[in-house]
Protein backbone atom coordinates (compact mmCIF):
# COMPACT_ATOMS: atom_id res chain seq x y z
CA UNK A 1 0.00 0.00 0.00
CA UNK A 2 1.31 3.29 -0.75
CA UNK A 3 1.88 5.40 2.36
CA UNK A 4 0.06 8.56 2.54
CA UNK A 5 1.89 11.87 3.78
CA UNK A 6 -0.32 14.54 4.59
CA UNK A 7 2.54 17.09 5.23
CA UNK A 8 3.54 18.96 2.62
CA UNK A 9 4.45 22.62 2.17
CA UNK A 10 4.18 25.51 -0.57
CA UNK A 11 7.25 24.72 -2.79
CA UNK A 12 6.74 20.99 -3.03
CA UNK A 13 2.82 21.63 -4.38
CA UNK A 14 2.32 20.17 -8.10
CA UNK A 15 -1.25 21.23 -8.52
CA UNK A 16 -1.71 24.34 -6.56
CA UNK A 17 -0.01 27.70 -6.75
CA UNK A 18 -0.06 31.23 -4.46
CA UNK A 19 -0.06 34.75 -5.70
CA UNK A 20 -1.03 37.59 -3.44
CA UNK A 21 -2.42 41.22 -4.83
CA UNK A 22 -2.37 43.29 -1.06
CA UNK A 23 -5.12 42.08 0.86
CA UNK A 24 -6.05 39.37 -1.70
CA UNK A 25 -4.32 35.90 -2.23
CA UNK A 26 -5.70 33.60 -5.33
CA UNK A 27 -5.35 30.35 -5.00
CA UNK A 28 -5.28 28.80 -8.65
CA UNK A 29 -5.78 25.09 -9.45
CA UNK A 30 -3.48 23.85 -11.90
CA UNK A 31 -3.21 20.61 -11.74
CA UNK A 32 -0.42 18.67 -13.00
CA UNK A 33 -1.65 15.81 -15.10
CA UNK A 34 0.83 13.08 -14.03
CA UNK A 35 0.77 14.17 -10.62
CA UNK A 36 -0.92 11.82 -9.11
CA UNK A 37 -0.57 10.01 -6.02
CA UNK A 38 -0.63 6.71 -6.84
CA UNK A 39 -0.21 4.95 -10.79
CA UNK A 40 -2.23 4.58 -13.63
CA UNK A 41 -4.17 7.64 -14.40
CA UNK A 42 -3.60 11.04 -15.83
CA UNK A 43 -5.24 14.27 -13.83
CA UNK A 44 -6.64 15.46 -16.67
CA UNK A 45 -8.83 18.68 -17.16
CA UNK A 46 -7.62 19.81 -13.43
CA UNK A 47 -9.35 16.42 -11.94
CA UNK A 48 -7.81 16.04 -8.48
CA UNK A 49 -7.30 13.10 -6.21
CA UNK A 50 -6.39 12.87 -2.63
CA UNK A 51 -2.73 14.19 -3.53
CA UNK A 52 -4.19 17.64 -5.11
CA UNK A 53 -6.81 18.27 -1.81
CA UNK A 54 -3.61 17.66 0.67
CA UNK A 55 -2.55 20.27 -0.95
CA UNK A 56 -5.28 22.22 -1.01
CA UNK A 57 -5.74 22.21 3.01
CA UNK A 58 -2.32 22.77 3.32
CA UNK A 59 -2.98 26.18 1.56
CA UNK A 60 -5.76 27.22 3.35
CA UNK A 61 -4.22 26.57 6.81
CA UNK A 62 -1.28 28.45 5.52
CA UNK A 63 -3.57 31.06 4.13
CA UNK A 64 -5.34 31.53 8.34
CA UNK A 65 -2.04 31.47 10.06
CA UNK A 66 0.98 32.46 7.51
CA UNK A 67 -0.78 35.51 6.28
CA UNK A 68 -2.93 37.68 8.69
CA UNK A 69 -3.02 40.51 6.41
CA UNK A 70 -5.17 38.32 3.59
CA UNK A 71 -8.77 39.15 3.99
CA UNK A 72 -10.55 37.64 0.76
CA UNK A 73 -8.88 34.09 -1.03
CA UNK A 74 -10.32 33.59 -4.97
CA UNK A 75 -9.83 30.38 -6.39
CA UNK A 76 -9.94 30.28 -9.93
CA UNK A 77 -8.25 28.10 -12.55
CA UNK A 78 -4.88 27.96 -14.17
CA UNK A 79 -5.92 26.45 -17.39
CA UNK A 80 -8.13 27.97 -20.28
CA UNK A 81 -11.36 27.71 -20.68
CA UNK A 82 -11.34 24.63 -17.83
CA UNK A 83 -12.25 25.42 -13.98
CA UNK A 84 -12.59 21.94 -12.89
CA UNK A 85 -13.78 18.52 -13.87
CA UNK A 86 -14.36 16.79 -9.94
CA UNK A 87 -12.32 13.75 -8.92
CA UNK A 88 -10.61 11.68 -11.33
CA UNK A 89 -12.77 8.93 -12.58
CA UNK A 90 -9.83 6.40 -13.71
CA UNK A 91 -8.63 7.10 -10.03
CA UNK A 92 -12.07 6.64 -8.65
CA UNK A 93 -12.66 3.26 -10.74
CA UNK A 94 -8.71 1.76 -9.42
CA UNK A 95 -9.28 2.97 -6.04
CA UNK A 96 -10.11 0.56 -2.88
CA UNK A 97 -13.09 0.76 -1.59
CA UNK A 98 -11.96 2.32 1.40
CA UNK A 99 -9.84 4.91 -0.66
CA UNK A 100 -12.69 6.45 -1.97
CA UNK A 101 -14.49 7.01 1.04
CA UNK A 102 -11.37 8.45 2.86
CA UNK A 103 -10.88 10.38 -0.01
CA UNK A 104 -14.12 11.75 0.51
CA UNK A 105 -14.13 12.51 3.70
CA UNK A 106 -10.42 14.39 3.90
CA UNK A 107 -12.41 15.97 0.81
CA UNK A 108 -15.21 17.21 3.06
CA UNK A 109 -12.92 18.39 5.53
CA UNK A 110 -11.38 20.93 3.40
CA UNK A 111 -14.48 22.05 2.48
CA UNK A 112 -15.31 22.79 5.43
CA UNK A 113 -12.40 24.30 6.19
CA UNK A 114 -12.58 26.74 3.77
CA UNK A 115 -16.05 27.63 5.04
CA UNK A 116 -14.71 27.77 8.47
CA UNK A 117 -12.52 30.41 7.16
CA UNK A 118 -14.71 32.63 5.73
CA UNK A 119 -17.22 32.51 9.04
CA UNK A 120 -14.65 32.88 11.76
CA UNK A 121 -11.56 33.96 10.55
CA UNK A 122 -13.08 36.78 8.26
CA UNK A 123 -10.57 35.41 5.67
CA UNK A 124 -13.89 34.99 3.05
CA UNK A 125 -13.41 32.85 -0.10
CA UNK A 126 -14.94 33.64 -3.74
CA UNK A 127 -14.54 31.20 -6.61
CA UNK A 128 -14.23 32.31 -10.15
CA UNK A 129 -15.39 29.86 -12.59
CA UNK A 130 -14.20 30.29 -15.91
CA UNK A 131 -14.42 26.93 -18.15
CA UNK A 132 -16.70 23.85 -16.57
CA UNK A 133 -17.05 23.20 -12.46
CA UNK A 134 -18.61 19.47 -13.09
CA UNK A 135 -19.01 17.32 -9.83
CA UNK A 136 -16.31 17.96 -7.44
CA UNK A 137 -15.60 21.23 -9.08
CA UNK A 138 -18.38 22.74 -8.37
CA UNK A 139 -18.34 21.26 -4.91
CA UNK A 140 -14.98 23.24 -4.34
CA UNK A 141 -17.06 26.26 -5.59
CA UNK A 142 -19.90 25.44 -3.24
CA UNK A 143 -17.61 25.92 -0.27
CA UNK A 144 -16.77 29.43 -1.39
CA UNK A 145 -19.18 32.47 -0.13
CA UNK A 146 -19.43 34.21 -3.22
CA UNK A 147 -19.40 31.65 -6.68
CA UNK A 148 -18.52 34.00 -9.94
CA UNK A 149 -19.27 32.56 -13.33
CA UNK A 150 -17.88 34.04 -16.66
CA UNK A 151 -20.92 34.31 -19.35
CA UNK A 152 -19.27 33.10 -22.63
CA UNK A 153 -21.73 30.40 -23.57
CA UNK A 154 -19.72 27.33 -22.56
CA UNK A 155 -19.04 27.57 -19.00
CA UNK A 156 -21.25 25.62 -16.74
CA UNK A 157 -21.79 24.25 -13.14
CA UNK A 158 -22.82 20.94 -12.92
CA UNK A 159 -23.10 18.02 -10.65
CA UNK A 160 -23.32 15.07 -13.11
CA UNK A 161 -22.85 11.80 -10.65
CA UNK A 162 -25.66 10.30 -11.30
CA UNK A 163 -26.72 9.81 -14.89
CA UNK A 164 -22.64 9.84 -15.93
CA UNK A 165 -21.10 7.18 -12.84
CA UNK A 166 -24.46 5.65 -10.71
CA UNK A 167 -23.17 7.49 -7.26
CA UNK A 168 -23.64 10.00 -5.43
CA UNK A 169 -21.41 13.87 -5.51
CA UNK A 170 -19.24 12.39 -2.79
CA UNK A 171 -18.20 15.79 -1.07
CA UNK A 172 -21.62 17.30 -0.08
CA UNK A 173 -22.81 18.91 -3.26
CA UNK A 174 -26.48 17.95 -2.85
CA UNK A 175 -26.45 18.97 0.61
CA UNK A 176 -24.59 22.35 -0.12
CA UNK A 177 -27.35 23.01 -3.06
CA UNK A 178 -30.27 22.36 -0.93
CA UNK A 179 -29.13 23.72 2.25
CA UNK A 180 -26.37 26.63 1.85
CA UNK A 181 -27.49 28.00 -1.85
CA UNK A 182 -31.52 27.27 -0.54
CA UNK A 183 -32.33 26.14 -4.51
CA UNK A 184 -35.73 24.64 -4.86
CA UNK A 185 -35.76 20.88 -4.86
CA UNK A 186 -37.79 20.47 -8.00
CA UNK A 187 -35.05 22.66 -9.63
CA UNK A 188 -32.19 20.69 -7.64
CA UNK A 189 -33.43 17.38 -9.27
CA UNK A 190 -33.39 18.84 -12.32
CA UNK A 191 -29.75 19.99 -12.02
CA UNK A 192 -28.70 17.04 -10.43
CA UNK A 193 -29.93 14.83 -13.58
CA UNK A 194 -28.66 16.57 -16.36
CA UNK A 195 -24.56 16.08 -17.63
CA UNK A 196 -24.24 19.44 -19.43
CA UNK A 197 -24.97 21.50 -16.29
CA UNK A 198 -26.55 25.17 -16.31
CA UNK A 199 -24.83 28.06 -17.53
CA UNK A 200 -25.29 31.90 -17.96
CA UNK A 201 -28.02 33.81 -16.27
CA UNK A 202 -30.38 31.01 -15.11
CA UNK A 203 -27.82 29.47 -13.40
CA UNK A 204 -27.89 32.51 -11.06
CA UNK A 205 -31.97 32.29 -11.27
CA UNK A 206 -31.65 28.97 -10.34
CA UNK A 207 -29.35 30.37 -7.25
CA UNK A 208 -26.35 28.31 -8.40
CA UNK A 209 -24.38 30.83 -8.40
CA UNK A 210 -24.29 34.16 -7.31
CA UNK A 211 -23.41 36.48 -10.43
CA UNK A 212 -22.50 35.71 -14.17
CA UNK A 213 -19.70 38.61 -15.83
CA UNK A 214 -18.82 38.94 -19.52
CA UNK A 215 -15.69 37.51 -20.60
CA UNK A 216 -14.99 41.03 -21.68
CA UNK A 217 -14.87 42.16 -18.20
CA UNK A 218 -13.96 39.38 -16.23
CA UNK A 219 -10.57 40.00 -15.18
CA UNK A 220 -11.62 43.07 -13.95
CA UNK A 221 -15.13 42.14 -12.16
CA UNK A 222 -13.23 39.69 -10.13
CA UNK A 223 -10.64 41.96 -8.70
CA UNK A 224 -13.61 44.13 -8.22
CA UNK A 225 -15.34 41.57 -6.35
CA UNK A 226 -12.23 40.44 -4.52
CA UNK A 227 -12.32 43.92 -3.09
CA UNK A 228 -15.22 45.00 -2.33
CA UNK A 229 -15.54 41.97 -0.09
CA UNK A 230 -12.31 42.19 1.71
CA UNK A 231 -13.12 45.52 2.77
CA UNK A 232 -15.73 43.79 5.56
CA UNK A 233 -13.15 41.82 6.66
CA UNK A 234 -12.02 42.65 10.30
CA UNK A 235 -8.86 40.57 9.49
CA UNK A 236 -5.45 42.96 10.97
CA UNK A 237 -4.09 45.21 8.59
CA UNK A 238 -0.31 45.12 9.77
CA UNK A 239 -0.10 41.42 11.27
CA UNK A 240 2.70 39.10 10.76
CA UNK A 241 1.79 35.84 10.53
CA UNK A 242 3.67 32.68 11.76
CA UNK A 243 5.65 29.99 9.29
CA UNK A 244 4.26 26.15 9.46
CA UNK A 245 7.53 24.24 9.82
CA UNK A 246 7.61 20.80 8.78
CA UNK A 247 6.07 18.82 11.63
CA UNK A 248 9.43 16.68 13.78
CA UNK A 249 7.22 12.67 13.53
CA UNK A 250 9.69 10.02 13.87
CA UNK A 251 8.02 6.39 12.38
CA UNK A 252 9.87 3.97 13.76
CA UNK A 253 8.17 0.45 12.90
CA UNK A 254 4.39 0.73 14.89
CA UNK A 255 5.63 4.08 16.76
CA UNK A 256 5.28 7.38 15.37
CA UNK A 257 6.22 9.90 17.65
CA UNK A 258 6.09 14.04 17.42
CA UNK A 259 6.94 16.20 20.62
CA UNK A 260 3.69 15.97 22.01
CA UNK A 261 1.81 13.42 20.47
CA UNK A 262 2.54 9.26 20.45
CA UNK A 263 0.88 6.48 18.37
CA UNK A 264 1.61 2.90 19.08
CA UNK A 265 0.22 0.55 17.27
CA UNK A 266 -0.95 -3.21 18.85
CA UNK A 267 -1.14 -5.00 15.80
CA UNK A 268 -1.88 -8.26 17.13
CA UNK A 269 -4.97 -6.95 18.73
CA UNK A 270 -5.43 -4.56 15.77
CA UNK A 271 -5.11 -1.16 18.23
CA UNK A 272 -3.58 1.86 18.34
CA UNK A 273 -2.58 3.99 21.78
CA UNK A 274 -2.25 7.77 21.07
CA UNK A 275 -1.20 9.31 24.11
CA UNK A 276 -1.37 13.36 24.20
CA UNK A 277 1.45 15.10 26.08
CA UNK A 278 -0.02 18.48 28.42
CA UNK A 279 2.22 21.48 28.01
CA UNK A 280 5.87 21.27 29.74
CA UNK A 281 6.23 25.25 29.54
CA UNK A 282 3.92 28.00 31.52
CA UNK A 283 1.76 29.74 29.45
CA UNK A 284 3.84 33.27 27.79
CA UNK A 285 3.34 36.62 29.32
CA UNK A 286 1.28 37.92 26.49
CA UNK A 287 -0.17 36.87 23.56
CA UNK A 288 2.63 38.41 21.25
CA UNK A 289 4.85 36.22 23.39
CA UNK A 290 3.00 33.14 22.18
CA UNK A 291 3.58 34.38 18.38
CA UNK A 292 6.95 34.45 19.15
CA UNK A 293 6.86 30.69 19.73
CA UNK A 294 5.32 30.56 16.37
CA UNK A 295 4.01 27.20 15.76
CA UNK A 296 6.36 25.53 19.00
CA UNK A 297 3.37 27.15 21.36
CA UNK A 298 1.83 24.40 22.89
CA UNK A 299 -1.91 24.49 21.81
CA UNK A 300 -0.35 25.21 17.98
CA UNK A 301 1.61 22.31 18.39
CA UNK A 302 -0.89 20.01 19.88
CA UNK A 303 -3.15 20.65 17.23
CA UNK A 304 -0.87 20.47 14.24
CA UNK A 305 0.48 17.07 15.52
CA UNK A 306 -3.08 15.27 16.75
CA UNK A 307 -4.56 16.11 13.65
CA UNK A 308 -1.49 14.35 11.73
CA UNK A 309 -1.62 11.43 13.97
CA UNK A 310 -5.71 10.59 13.29
CA UNK A 311 -5.20 11.61 9.45
CA UNK A 312 -2.06 8.79 9.35
CA UNK A 313 -4.50 6.24 11.48
CA UNK A 314 -7.38 6.78 9.18
CA UNK A 315 -5.22 6.60 5.26
CA UNK A 316 -2.38 4.34 6.21
CA UNK A 317 -3.63 1.50 9.32
CA UNK A 318 -7.01 0.83 8.13
CA UNK A 319 -6.85 -2.26 9.87
CA UNK A 320 -6.63 -0.49 13.22
CA UNK A 321 -9.85 -0.66 14.59
CA UNK A 322 -9.78 0.57 18.33
CA UNK A 323 -7.85 3.92 19.31
CA UNK A 324 -7.42 4.11 22.99
CA UNK A 325 -6.82 7.84 23.68
CA UNK A 326 -4.12 8.41 26.72
CA UNK A 327 -3.05 11.97 28.20
CA UNK A 328 -0.03 12.49 30.48
CA UNK A 329 1.24 15.77 32.22
CA UNK A 330 0.32 18.25 34.82
CA UNK A 331 -3.70 19.10 34.11
CA UNK A 332 -3.29 22.75 35.33
CA UNK A 333 -1.19 23.46 32.78
CA UNK A 334 -3.40 22.44 30.38
CA UNK A 335 -6.09 24.71 32.37
CA UNK A 336 -3.93 27.84 32.20
CA UNK A 337 -3.74 27.71 28.44
CA UNK A 338 -7.19 27.45 27.39
CA UNK A 339 -7.37 30.44 29.94
CA UNK A 340 -4.85 32.13 28.25
CA UNK A 341 -6.69 31.50 24.42
CA UNK A 342 -10.09 32.48 25.63
CA UNK A 343 -8.80 36.15 27.17
CA UNK A 344 -6.99 36.48 24.20
CA UNK A 345 -9.40 35.84 21.53
CA UNK A 346 -9.04 40.15 20.21
CA UNK A 347 -5.90 38.67 19.00
CA UNK A 348 -5.71 36.83 15.29
CA UNK A 349 -3.62 34.23 16.49
CA UNK A 350 -5.66 33.06 19.18
CA UNK A 351 -8.43 33.04 17.82
CA UNK A 352 -6.94 31.08 14.73
CA UNK A 353 -5.05 28.56 17.66
CA UNK A 354 -8.98 27.85 19.20
CA UNK A 355 -10.50 27.24 15.44
CA UNK A 356 -7.88 24.82 14.72
CA UNK A 357 -7.84 23.21 17.94
CA UNK A 358 -11.65 22.78 16.80
CA UNK A 359 -11.31 21.47 13.32
CA UNK A 360 -8.83 18.76 14.95
CA UNK A 361 -11.29 17.61 17.05
CA UNK A 362 -13.79 17.20 14.78
CA UNK A 363 -11.40 15.29 12.42
CA UNK A 364 -11.68 12.08 15.72
CA UNK A 365 -15.83 12.83 15.55
CA UNK A 366 -15.61 11.32 11.73
CA UNK A 367 -13.12 9.07 11.89
CA UNK A 368 -13.82 5.42 11.44
CA UNK A 369 -12.34 4.24 14.73
CA UNK A 370 -13.47 3.02 18.04
CA UNK A 371 -12.17 5.50 20.77
CA UNK A 372 -12.08 4.78 23.74
CA UNK A 373 -10.62 7.19 26.45
CA UNK A 374 -8.37 5.48 29.41
CA UNK A 375 -8.14 7.79 32.49
CA UNK A 376 -5.70 6.84 34.97
CA UNK A 377 -3.10 8.41 37.38
CA UNK A 378 -0.73 10.28 36.03
CA UNK A 379 -2.85 11.43 33.35
CA UNK A 380 -4.29 15.18 32.25
CA UNK A 381 -7.95 15.02 30.87
CA UNK A 382 -8.25 18.67 31.59
CA UNK A 383 -9.64 21.33 29.59
CA UNK A 384 -9.03 21.24 26.34
CA UNK A 385 -7.99 17.49 26.74
CA UNK A 386 -10.66 16.40 28.34
CA UNK A 387 -12.61 16.98 24.91
CA UNK A 388 -10.64 13.77 23.89
CA UNK A 389 -12.62 11.71 26.76
CA UNK A 390 -15.76 13.01 25.46
CA UNK A 391 -15.11 12.61 21.56
CA UNK A 392 -14.20 9.45 22.60
CA UNK A 393 -16.97 6.49 22.11
CA UNK A 394 -16.34 5.34 25.92
CA UNK A 395 -14.34 6.41 29.07
CA UNK A 396 -12.76 4.00 31.42
CA UNK A 397 -11.30 5.45 34.88
CA UNK A 398 -8.68 4.23 37.39
CA UNK A 399 -10.30 4.51 40.85
CA UNK A 400 -7.76 5.90 43.11
CA UNK A 401 -4.34 4.74 42.03
CA UNK A 402 -2.15 1.42 41.02
CA UNK A 403 -0.26 -0.33 44.08
CA UNK A 404 3.32 1.30 43.91
CA UNK A 405 2.36 4.32 41.85
CA UNK A 406 2.69 7.15 43.71
CA UNK A 407 1.18 9.43 41.14
CA UNK A 408 -1.91 11.41 41.77
CA UNK A 409 -5.31 9.23 41.36
CA UNK A 410 -7.23 9.37 37.86
CA UNK A 411 -9.07 12.58 37.36
CA UNK A 412 -10.94 14.43 34.87
CA UNK A 413 -11.15 18.62 35.13
CA UNK A 414 -13.17 20.47 33.40
CA UNK A 415 -12.96 24.14 32.64
CA UNK A 416 -14.39 26.96 30.51
CA UNK A 417 -13.14 25.89 27.45
CA UNK A 418 -15.25 22.25 27.24
CA UNK A 419 -18.32 24.69 27.55
CA UNK A 420 -18.70 26.05 24.51
CA UNK A 421 -14.98 26.61 22.49
CA UNK A 422 -15.20 23.34 20.31
CA UNK A 423 -18.61 22.78 18.70
CA UNK A 424 -18.87 19.36 16.73
CA UNK A 425 -20.92 19.61 13.18
CA UNK A 426 -23.90 19.77 15.27
CA UNK A 427 -23.76 22.97 16.47
CA UNK A 428 -23.38 21.59 20.26
CA UNK A 429 -20.76 21.06 22.35
CA UNK A 430 -19.19 17.78 23.29
CA UNK A 431 -20.97 17.74 26.93
CA UNK A 432 -23.98 19.14 25.75
CA UNK A 433 -24.65 16.40 23.22
CA UNK A 434 -23.60 13.85 25.80
CA UNK A 435 -26.11 15.65 28.40
CA UNK A 436 -28.80 15.91 25.52
CA UNK A 437 -32.09 16.75 27.09
CA UNK A 438 -30.64 16.59 30.59
CA UNK A 439 -29.35 20.73 31.84
CA UNK A 440 -29.72 19.84 35.07
CA UNK A 441 -26.58 17.35 34.15
CA UNK A 442 -25.17 20.15 32.03
CA UNK A 443 -25.50 22.45 34.85
CA UNK A 444 -24.17 19.74 37.69
CA UNK A 445 -21.11 19.51 35.22
CA UNK A 446 -20.53 22.97 35.11
CA UNK A 447 -20.38 23.82 38.40
CA UNK A 448 -17.29 21.52 38.78
CA UNK A 449 -15.61 23.83 36.73
CA UNK A 450 -11.37 23.61 37.86
CA UNK A 451 -12.38 20.87 40.29
CA UNK A 452 -9.83 17.26 39.65
CA UNK A 453 -13.24 15.02 39.67
CA UNK A 454 -12.38 11.31 40.59
CA UNK A 455 -13.37 7.83 40.48
CA UNK A 456 -17.28 7.19 41.90
CA UNK A 457 -18.11 10.82 41.19
CA UNK A 458 -16.95 11.66 37.61
CA UNK A 459 -18.79 8.55 36.86
CA UNK A 460 -21.77 9.86 39.01
CA UNK A 461 -21.55 13.04 37.34
CA UNK A 462 -21.69 11.43 33.77
CA UNK A 463 -18.17 12.68 33.02
CA UNK A 464 -16.72 8.91 31.99
CA UNK A 465 -18.46 5.35 31.11
CA UNK A 466 -17.48 3.25 33.65
CA UNK A 467 -14.88 3.88 36.94
CA UNK A 468 -12.59 0.29 37.24
CA UNK A 469 -10.28 -0.40 40.99
CA UNK A 470 -7.27 -1.61 40.15
CA UNK A 471 -7.67 -4.74 39.92
CA UNK A 472 -10.58 -4.95 38.15
CA UNK A 473 -8.46 -2.85 35.33
CA UNK A 474 -6.86 -5.13 33.47
CA UNK A 475 -9.37 -7.80 32.81
CA UNK A 476 -12.37 -5.41 32.07
CA UNK A 477 -10.53 -3.43 29.60
CA UNK A 478 -9.19 -6.96 27.87
CA UNK A 479 -12.90 -8.15 28.32
CA UNK A 480 -14.09 -5.23 26.14
CA UNK A 481 -11.47 -4.86 23.68
CA UNK A 482 -12.07 -8.47 22.36
CA UNK A 483 -15.54 -8.11 22.82
CA UNK A 484 -15.36 -4.71 20.35
CA UNK A 485 -12.68 -6.92 18.01
CA UNK A 486 -15.77 -9.97 17.56
CA UNK A 487 -18.07 -7.13 16.08
CA UNK A 488 -18.25 -6.23 12.39
CA UNK A 489 -16.22 -3.39 11.57
CA UNK A 490 -18.94 -2.15 9.04
CA UNK A 491 -21.51 -2.42 11.40
CA UNK A 492 -19.43 -0.45 14.40
CA UNK A 493 -18.40 2.25 11.70
CA UNK A 494 -22.52 3.17 11.09
CA UNK A 495 -23.10 2.18 14.52
CA UNK A 496 -20.58 5.02 15.70
CA UNK A 497 -21.63 7.80 13.31
CA UNK A 498 -24.50 7.46 13.97
CA UNK A 499 -24.62 7.98 17.84
CA UNK A 500 -21.87 10.10 17.82
CA UNK A 501 -24.07 12.77 16.19
CA UNK A 502 -26.94 13.38 18.44
CA UNK A 503 -29.01 16.57 18.90
CA UNK A 504 -30.20 18.98 15.90
CA UNK A 505 -29.15 18.43 12.32
CA UNK A 506 -27.01 20.55 10.08
CA UNK A 507 -25.50 20.93 7.08
CA UNK A 508 -21.90 19.42 8.29
CA UNK A 509 -23.73 16.78 9.88
CA UNK A 510 -26.17 15.59 6.75
CA UNK A 511 -23.15 15.59 4.80
CA UNK A 512 -20.67 13.13 7.04
CA UNK A 513 -23.82 11.26 7.96
CA UNK A 514 -24.74 10.25 4.17
CA UNK A 515 -21.48 9.97 2.97
CA UNK A 516 -20.66 7.34 5.58
CA UNK A 517 -24.46 5.58 5.07
CA UNK A 518 -25.38 6.51 1.55
CA UNK A 519 -22.15 6.79 -0.15
CA UNK A 520 -20.37 4.30 1.21
CA UNK A 521 -23.17 1.76 0.23
CA UNK A 522 -23.87 3.15 -3.48
CA UNK A 523 -19.96 3.15 -4.14
CA UNK A 524 -20.36 -0.95 -3.27
CA UNK A 525 -23.32 -1.85 -5.47
CA UNK A 526 -22.48 -3.10 -8.97
CA UNK A 527 -24.41 -0.38 -10.43
CA UNK A 528 -21.87 1.75 -10.00
CA UNK A 529 -18.17 -0.57 -9.68
CA UNK A 530 -19.86 -4.12 -11.73
CA UNK A 531 -18.15 -5.15 -14.42
CA UNK A 532 -21.13 -3.33 -16.42
CA UNK A 533 -20.83 -0.74 -13.80
CA UNK A 534 -20.98 3.19 -14.44
CA UNK A 535 -17.57 3.76 -12.90
CA UNK A 536 -16.02 0.75 -14.85
CA UNK A 537 -17.37 1.80 -18.13
CA UNK A 538 -17.01 5.28 -17.95
CA UNK A 539 -14.95 6.58 -21.23
CA UNK A 540 -15.46 3.49 -23.10
CA UNK A 541 -18.20 4.49 -24.94
CA UNK A 542 -20.22 1.61 -23.77
CA UNK A 543 -23.67 2.08 -21.86
CA UNK A 544 -23.61 0.95 -18.30
CA UNK A 545 -26.13 -1.69 -17.27
CA UNK A 546 -28.47 -1.30 -14.43
CA UNK A 547 -29.82 -3.84 -12.30
CA UNK A 548 -33.53 -2.54 -11.76
CA UNK A 549 -34.52 -3.12 -8.34
CA UNK A 550 -34.77 -0.57 -6.19
CA UNK A 551 -33.60 -1.80 -2.43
Amino acid sequence: MTFIDFQTEPTRYRHWRLEFDGDIAYLIMDVDPAGGLAEGYELKLNSYDLGVDIELNDAVQRLRFEHPEVRAVVIKSGKDNVFCAGANIRMLGKSTHGHKVNFCKFTNETRLSIEDASEHSKQTYICAINGNAAGGGYELALAADHIMLVDDRRSAVALPETPLLAVLPGTGGLTRVTDKRKVRRDRADVFCSIEEGIRGTKAVEWKLVDEVVPNSKWKDAVAARAKEIAARSDRPTDAKGIKFNPLARKIEGDRVSYPNVTVEIDRARGLANVTVKGPSQPVPASADAAQALGDAFWPLAVARELEDAILHLRANEAAIAVVLLRTEGNAQGVLDHDAFLAKSQDHWLMREIRHYLKRTLKRIDVTPKSFVALIEPGSCFAGTLAELAFAADRSLMLIGTREGDNRQPAAITLGEANFGAYPMGNGLTRLETRFLGEPETLEAAKAKIGVAVEGEEAVELGLVTLGLEDFDWDDELRVMLEERASFSPDALTGMEANLRFAGPETMETKIFGRLTAWQNWIFQRPNAIGEQGALKLYGTGVSPTYARDRV
